[in-house]
């Protein structure tokens, strides 16, 4: 053994390999290091830290892919029952605010109770054409008496006459011998009616307009989707629906389609309510309907 230690020690004084007990020989200075053939567990260990790093070297793969499907799990899972409830709740609150004007519709201004009827109307026209007749006679009678075709106490006679007939026309002294309205009062009337009536329709739709908006309570009245009333929904969401309304046959269609809202404003409430009565009982909080503060 000493002669090997000091054979050894010559060796590497002269510049030569040194060998080592358990390690295979420090190759010289200059001299390519050898290929060492891993073994069966190295070659074990380096392909498991190469699976290990792939991922990280090469993005796009199936593990990130899954990582990023179980981070976007949550954000495209199906909604709660309670969200659903709250988002239902804010349509239908969303809903009432729109259309809370439907409350102040005056039955009586648009049905228009006192209108004259064609009836009336036409026997007043006939009584003043027989006034203008008369009257018209009686001058024609005396101009007669002043060209001296008829004697003159004939046409004096038509002078008076003419004179009794244009006084009767006058509305203070018709009103003594008959209390029937004139044909020009029965217009009068009507105008003023439609006049009102119109006034009432500008402030009920507002700047916004409500007719086109009652039109979204569909869901609680389908006869809000009947084909007569698409003119003036059409109208109202133009903000040009009082300028339209020049007829009674208008506003009486207008009438029939706010009383129609009215009906579906009513269901609208209690589906709202019994929605909100809901989610308290469930005690979704988020979903039910804070009260509005009092001033």
């Amino acid at each position: 053994m000493a002669d090997s230690k000091g054979t050894q020690q010559a060796g590497a004084a002269e510049g030569g390999a040194m060998l080592h007990p358990g390690r295979p020989a420090d190759p010289k200075a200059g001299a390519e290091p050898a290929l060492v053939q891993p073994s069966a567990g190295n070659a074990s260990a380096q392909a498991t830290e190469a699976a290990e790093q792939a991922p990280a070297d090469r993005p796009g793969q199936p593990v990130e892919g899954a990582q990023k499907g179980e981070t976007e799990g949550p954000a495209d899972a199906a909604p709660t029952p309670s969200r659903l409830a709250g988002e239902r709740l804010k349509k239908l609150r969303q809903l009432l605010r729109q259309c809370d004007r439907v409350l102040l519709l005056d039955f009586n201004l648009l049905a228009m109770p006192d209108w004259p009827d064609n009836y009336t109307v036409a026997a007043a026209r006939r009584r003043r054409d027989l006034w203008l007749f008369a009257a018209t006679l009686a001058g024609l009678v005396f101009l007669s008496g002043l060209t001296g075709l008829v004697p003159a106490w004939i046409a004096g006679t038509g002078f008076g006459a003419f004179v009794i007939i244009l006084l009767g026309g006058v509305p203070m002294i018709r009103r003594l011998y008959s209390d029937q309205p004139s044909y020009w009062e029965l217009i009068l009337l009507r105008q003023r009616l439609v006049r009102d009536a119109r006034k009432h329709i500008a402030h009920l739709e507002g700047s916004a307009g409500l007719l086109w908006q009652c039109a979204q309570m569909v869901e609680f009245n389908p006869a809000l989707r009947a084909l007569r009333f698409r003119r003036l929904i059409e109208m109202s969401e133009r903000r040009l629906l009082p300028r339209y309304l020049t007829r009674r046959e208008h506003i009486r269609l207008y009438l029939i389609y706010m009383l129609e809202s009215e009906k579906a404003y009513s269901r609208l409430e209690r589906a709202f309510f019994e929605g909100n009565q809901r989610a308290i009982d469930e005690g979704w909080e988020s979903a039910a309907a804070e009260p509005e503060p009092r001033a």
